[in-house]
């Protein structure tokens, strides 16, 4: 292991992931049924569920890992394995940049929540935000053969994705701090956000498939 994998996975992943999993314990409804897409070794799932034993976590990942610290089912990366409204909350932490076809898996995640879905991911405000999320990525996911395509969207982007798929904001934050001092200014700063989005009513469902209906035919 490199000297920048030891410092990685002592100083930055640990606290990334305790302090992601206080975020997501805040956000998460009540008493809800949640389903964790990519979730990578599972730890940050453990931890929110010793946090929150009022919810029940399911994780599925584009492959199982021998380091999963609990039971992970395995997709295509693309559709979701479950119906419709089988969870309360889809949650979406640092892997709709890794994603081949993110639009198709918010789609699947509108299809298969009830209630919110919850979205930790990363802010591309200039070409320095870029880099440097791209040395971040590289550092923190090379090693474990994780797709890296470089996909990061601007906040205006974000938007205009959440509209597209009747998504409400929620709850939004953008200052997670993540890392702790001094990292937390270079590699935090304002490129992260980790938002709870409350689904589309059943007329907006409808009117948005009979618009996509209607230009398919057109």
């Amino acid at each position: 292991m490199s000297l920048i994998e030891t410092v990685h996975g002592r100083y930055v992943h640990k606290r990334r992931t305790l302090v992601l999993s206080d975020w997501c314990s805040r956000l998460i409804p009540l008493n809800s049924k949640v389903l964790d897409v990519g979730c990578g070794d599972g730890r940050l799932d453990r931890l929110i569920g010793e946090k929150r034993p009022d919810i029940s976590i399911r994780g599925i990942d584009v492959r199982q890992r021998n380091d999963a610290v609990m039971r992970i089912d395995t997709f295509d990366g693309k559709s979701i394995p479950y119906g419709e409204g089988s969870f309360d909350v889809v949650m979406f932490v640092d892997v709709l940049h890794h994603a081949s076809q993110p639009m198709t898996l918010l789609r699947e995640a509108v299809r298969v929540a009830r209630q919110a879905i919850v979205i930790k991911d990363h802010l591309a405000e200039g070409s320095l935000a870029y880099l440097t999320l791209r040395v971040m990525d590289w550092v923190g996911n090379a090693r474990h053969g994780v797709a890296l395509p470089y996909d990061y969207w601007s906040l205006a982007k974000w938007y205009r994705v959440f509209d597209k798929l009747g998504l409400r904001i929620n709850s939004w934050e953008s200052n997670l701090k993540l890392y702790p001092l001094p990292a937390d200014l270079i590699l935090g700063r304002s490129l992260h956000f980790i938002a709870l989005l409350g689904m589309p009513s059943e007329s907006e469902i409808r009117v948005r498939h009979d618009k996509i209906q209607t230009e398919g035919a057109g």
